[in-house]
Order: C-alpha cells, then sequence, then structure tokens
C-alpha cells in the first residue's frame, strides 16, 4: 500500500471517531520519519471551545511529542482542507506538506491562505489534494444528513 494512503487512512480513522461523538467528521494525523507522532479529531462540541479542530490538537500533540514548536521534517494527512485558522497554525509550526482529502466550500481556505501567507511568510507548505476523496466525503454527507434528521 501506498505510504501516503496508509496515512490518510490512519486520518480517516480519527474522523470516524469524532463522528462517533457527534462531531463534524475531520481527523488528522502528523508524521515524522515515517512514523505517526500525533493524532486528532475535531472536539470543539465536546470540549466547547471553537479551538479543538483536528489539526489544532494534532500539531499540539506532535510539539509536545518533538519537544519543539518547529515541525519542519514533519508531514500532515488531515480529511478536510483546513480553515484559516488551522492553515496559519501550519504555516507558523513549519509543517513541510500537507496532504488533504476533501475541499471544503464554505470554510476551506487552505489554498487561498497559503498563497496570501507567501507573499507573507519565509515558509511555503507543499500541498496535494484528493486522497481517499469519496470516502471521506461519503463519511461528511452522512454526517450532516444525520445532523438536519436529528435537528428537524
Amino acid at each position: 500500500m501506498n505510504k501516503d494512503l496508509y496515512y490518510m487512512k490512519e486520518a480517516y480513522k480519527e474522523a470516524v471517531k469524532a463522528y462517533q461523538k457527534n462531531e463534524v467528521p475531520v481527523g488528522c494525523v502528523i508524521v515524522c520519519d515515517d512514523k505517526i507522532i500525533a493524532r486528532g479529531h475535531n472536539l470543539r462540541h465536546n470540549l466547547k471551545c471553537s479551538l479543538y479542530h483536528a489539526e489544532i490538537i494534532a500539531i499540539k500533540k506532535a510539539s509536545k511529542k518533538l519537544n519543539t514548536w518547529i515541525l519542519d521534517n514533519c508531514v500532515m494527512y488531515v480529511t478536510l482542507e483546513p480553515c484559516l485558522m488551522c492553515s496559519g497554525a501550519i504555516v507558523q509550526s513549519r509543517i513541510k506538506k500537507v496532504y488533504y482529502g476533501i475541499e471544503m466550500d464554505r470554510f476551506g481556505c487552505f489554498n487561498e491562505a497559503l498563497d496570501y501567507f507567501k507573499h507573507k511568510q519565509n515558509h511555503n507548505v507543499d500541498v496535494e489534494k484528493g486522497l481517499m476523496k469519496e470516502e471521506i466525503e461519503e463519511l461528511m454527507k452522512n454526517f450532516f444528513k444525520e445532523l438536519r434528521e436529528v435537528k428537524y
């Protein structure tokens, strides 16, 4: 199996954990030297704090594991395109590359944010998208369908 696909499957497992907790199903893993060093999934509703996005949780864990805020040898795999907050955290922590599964039309701004950051920062992030796109889209559709059914 392709190693990038393997790591995205691990991020997908984290998204399923979020789904099971009635959180928007976003999962993330951070890899360093071909080892997963951090995992995260959305916990905003459960922890009642807007900062608990999968990426932020994983970045905090990776920084603690490596005992540094500079994660320039790390690669992030996240199921959904990062928002502006997470994009900033990714650039600030100097993550080398990010793979994400699907774009987020309303809140995703990773590519736009990175384009902006390129002119303002001294660190550029490589990006690749589309890994496990169909599976992730299905998970997201199911989550929001169930949410609408419960809400109405």
